[in-house]
C-alpha cells in the first residue's frame, strides 16, 4: 500500500489566534492536516501534514505564503531559535523507500518558494555535507545574513538577501523524528543546559538526541527541548529516566513532558512494552502496524 509523505512545517508564531487561524486555515487542504502543536514561550507553531504530491506541495505552498503576509520577525521574541517565519520545512518518507520521493518533492517545492523572494537553504538528505537547521539558526537572521555575505554559507534556491519581514526557509528531507520536551519546576535555566548536555549526542549523550536548554517564563518553568532523530537507537523512555535521575539530582521536579506533533508508532509501542515489562515487546506486537506490512 502506498504511503503519502509527511511534511511537519515550523512557524514562528505562537501567539496571535488570528494569525494561528489564518496558518490552519491555509494548511488545512488539500493534503491532510494530523496536528497543531502551538507553543506560546516558544512562540512557535507545528502543523503535521501527510500528502501525494502536488497536493503537499500546494498546502506547503499556501502556509508558506501566509507566514509571509503575517510574521514579521523584526518584532518576533520567542525561547526557540528561528531564521524565518517559516522557519524549517521537513519532508519525511515514512518508509525508507520513499526517500528518493520525498526529494524529488523536496527539489520541485524549493523550485517554487522562489515566487516569495527567499533565501532557501538545504539541510539533512537533501545535501552532501548533512547539515542540520542548528546550522543555519545559530545567532539569528542577522548572524546568517552576515554569514551569506562573508561566503561562508549561500542560499540553495532564492536570493542572497534575506526577506526584510521573512527571513530565510530551511528546506530538508529526514526521517521520521520525535519532538519532544521535558519541564521542569525550576527557574534556574542552568539546570536545563545541563541536563541537555547529559543527554544530547554531542556531549556524549543518546546517539541521535538533540537537546536544548530553555527558558518559559509564560508558564513558569524551565525544559529541556529535544529532538529524537533516531528513536530506535535511543528509547524515549530511557531519556526520559536520564533526565528524572538527573533532575533528581538537582533537587528538581519533573513537572511532565510534552509530545510536539505525531510520533512513530513503533516508538510508543516500545516504551508501552517497557512500562508493561513485556520482554521483546515492540511494534510487531501491533495489530494496525502488522496490517500496514501486508
Amino acid at each position: 500500500m502506498p504511503l503519502p509523505l509527511q511534511s511537519v512545517p515550523n512557524v514562528s508564531e505562537g501567539r496571535d489566534e488570528h494569525v494561528l487561524a489564518e496558518l490552519r486555515a491555509a494548511m488545512s487542504g488539500p493534503a491532510r492536516l494530523l496536528d497543531v502543536h502551538v507553543d506560546a514561550d516558544h512562540h512557535r507553531s507545528v502543523y503535521t501534514l501527510v500528502g501525494f504530491g502536488e497536493e503537499l506541495v500546494t498546502t506547503l505552498l499556501a502556509g508558506v505564503r501566509q507566514a509571509v503576509e503575517l510574521v514579521d520577525l523584526r518584532r518576533h521574541e520567542g525561547a526557540h531559535p528561528r531564521v524565518g517565519a517559516m522557519d524549517v520545512l521537513p519532508i519525511v518518507p515514512i518508509r525508507p523507500g520513499d526517500e528518493d520521493r520525498a526529494r524529488a518533492t523536496a527539489f520541485g517545492l524549493a523550485d517554487r518558494l522562489a515566487e516569495f523572494e527567499l533565501p532557501v537553504f538545504f539541510y539533512g538528505r537533501l545535501t552532501e555535507d548533512g547539515h542540520e537547521p542548528a546550522f543555519f539558526r545559530r545567532g539569528g537572521p542577522a548572524e546568517l545574513q552576515r554569514r551569506v555575505d562573508a561566503g561562508e554559507v549561500a542560499p540553495d534556491r532564492g536570493p542572497a538577501q534575506l526577506h526584510p519581514t521573512a527571513g530565510a526557509v530551511i528546506l530538508g528531507v529526514r526521517r521520521p523524528l520525535i519532538a519532544f520536551n521535558v519541564n521542569l519546576r525550576s527557574d534556574d535555566l542552568e539546570v536545563a543546559r545541563e541536563i541537555a548536555r547529559i543527554v544530547r549526542e554531542r556531549d556524549g549523550g543518546f546517539p541521535g538526541v538533540r537537546a536544548l536548554g530553555l527558558e518559559l517564563p509564560r508558564a513558569g518553568f524551565i525544559q529541556v527541548s529535544m529532538n529524537v532523530t533516531d528513536w530506535e537507537a535511543a528509547a524515549l523512555h530511557e531519556i526520559v529516566a536520564a533526565i528524572v535521575e538527573a533532575a533528581d539530582r538537582r533537587g528538581v521536579e519533573v513537572a511532565g513532558s510534552e509530545l510536539v506533533g505525531l510520533m512513530p508508532a513503533g516508538a510508543a509501542a516500545e516504551a508501552a512494552g517497557s512500562a508493561l515489562r513485556i520482554e521483546g515487546f515492540d511494534a510487531r506486537h501491533v495489530l494496525e502496524l502488522r496490517l500496514l506490512d501486508e
